[in-house]
């Protein structure tokens, strides 16, 4: 699949948006997860702070102002991360009172916020002993004549910590499995959602390599309209080109008969000086209309989505055609053509352009005339191929050779001149290897001169194949 195809770009857009959506959803859990256990955490430690308050605000009587235990194993482990701590602050000797799991430490002070009231709880974060990570509640209260105090209430972070941990990685398991799910989903979607486009594509290859000529077969609601106008498309398409036809059979027709006439009455006057020139004339104008009918003919044709013709046959057909129409001069022809070598277009033109080519061929060879067909495959990689022109799609090479006196490279360039005659005693209009370079550079063909093997004449006729 290639990177910019539609179907790739879909994938990968929804890829990217339900990787971003569940990544920024889940970080948004996490964080209001965390929060949800520090606001539990800190309703815990407020129960020990608010029983710490009581018991210094109003000691049992005959007992200690500062309990040593609150009702809360942990306070008594040394070390253990559950600390509490009083300080007066209105003494001048400072006096500080400490759960026994403190031993001689002391717990840090949290910043002090000057927009809150004294009398509030704070929370924050601080390392305490031996490093710990603490979570601490502390809150001022003055108890007036009987002094002013600090106190807080540490509990060890990491129980935090762990939770949200764990937390997390049940939420990151959860969504990979539901980006998975979402993937799966979503290229499930985008194969089955594009496949009727996929079908029009192959459809029209189809169309263009001859093997169809029309959009068949059911296509979604979505679709149907794309698929009716392209057919009309093509039908349309068809209907111009034979139309074309016609007018150019009609021209031809109707130009024959009054040119017919001027032959006719200019050859009857004989030696007159003005015959000559009007049959001189004549000649032009019937050469002209031939080549402009024949232009516009193969435009028209040009137009059409070409089929795909098998070579074998015609080939075949021509050689033994041509062997009967030069059979006084006992010329044999060799053909070599694979079975698989197709071209893309119309029979009529290939049989012009061959026939041309093999025809001259017999005119020029002493005895022989050898006719090779090399199906190229398509260069993927955009180099040149062997007839030189750089091409991705598949070629149809059709190699004529004789053993005739052959041509220079002067006289090469000159016969493929329209009505070019190199030797006025052999039949022709000199029209025939023209027809083929104009025929041929319409299918986006080319021929090529050269020597032949044999000895004679190699004419290379390249064409789009199938």
């Amino acid at each position: 699949m290639r990177a910019n195809s539609l179907a790739l770009r879909l994938f990968l857009w929804a890829t990217a948006w339900t990787v971003v959506i569940l990544i920024v959803t889940g970080i948004a859990l996490s964080t209001l997860y965390r929060h949800a256990v520090e606001r539990a955490f800190d309703r815990r430690l407020d129960v020990y702070l608010r029983t710490l308050v009581a018991d210094v605000a109003s000691p049992e009587e005959g007992a200690d102002k500062f309990p040593q235990s609150i009702g809360e194993p942990l306070f008594e482990l040394p070390l253990s991360g559950w600390y509490w701590q009083v300080n007066r602050l209105d003494s001048k000797k400072p006096e500080v009172h400490s759960s026994r799991s403190l031993w001689d430490s002391g717990l840090p002070r949290l910043p002090v916020d000057r927009s809150a009231s004294a009398a509030e709880a704070r929370q924050g974060y601080a390392d305490g002993p031996e490093e710990q990570k603490l979570r601490i509640v502390e809150r001022n209260i003055d108890l007036g004549d009987d002094g002013r105090y600090l106190i807080a209430v540490a509990g060890d972070a990491s129980e935090i910590d762990d939770e949200t941990r764990s937390f997390d990685r049940a939420i990151g398991v959860t969504f990979a499995a539901l980006t998975a799910a979402l993937l799966i989903t979503t290229a499930l979607q985008v194969r089955f959602g594009l496949a009727p486009l996929k079908r029009i594509s192959a459809s029209l290859a189809a169309i263009r390599s001859g093997r169809a000529e029309r959009l068949e077969g059911d296509f979604p609601f979505e679709i149907a309209p794309l698929a009716r106008e392209t057919n009309a498309l093509i039908d349309a398409n068809r209907e111009i080109v034979e139309r074309a036809r016609t007018h150019v059979g009609n021209l031809a027709h109707a130009l024959k008969t009054p040119l017919s006439v001027i032959v006719n009455e200019a050859a009857a006057r004989g030696n007159d000086p003005l015959a000559h020139k009007v049959l001189e004339q004549t000649d032009i104008m019937r050469d002209q209309v031939a080549r402009q009918l024949e232009r516009a003919r193969l435009a028209a044709r040009s137009t059409v989505i070409g089929t795909l013709i098998d070579v074998p046959p015609v080939v075949t057909a021509l050689a033994r055609s041509m062997e009967k129409l030069h059979r006084e001069r006992d010329i044999a022809i060799d053909v070599d053509v694979p079975a698989h070598a197709r071209f893309r277009g119309e029979q009529q033109d290939l049989e012009e352009m061959v026939g041309n080519l093999v025809d001259n061929a017999c005119k020029w060879a002493q005895s022989r005339v050898a006719i090779e067909v090399v199906a190229d495959r398509p260069a993927s990689d955009g180099a040149k191929n062997e007839t030189g022109d750089s091409s991705d799609k598949s070629r149809v090479r059709i190699i004529v050779d004789d053993d005739g006196p052959g041509l220079s490279p002067a006289e090469r360039e000159q016969v493929a001149m329209r009505g070019a005659r190199l030797d006025e005693t052999k039949p022709g209009s000199g029209l025939g290897l023209s027809i083929v370079v104009e025929l041929a550079d319409l299918y986006g063909g080319v021929l090529t001169l050269g020597t032949a093997p044999i000895g004679g004449l190699r004419t290379e006729l390249a064409l789009p194949g199938g």
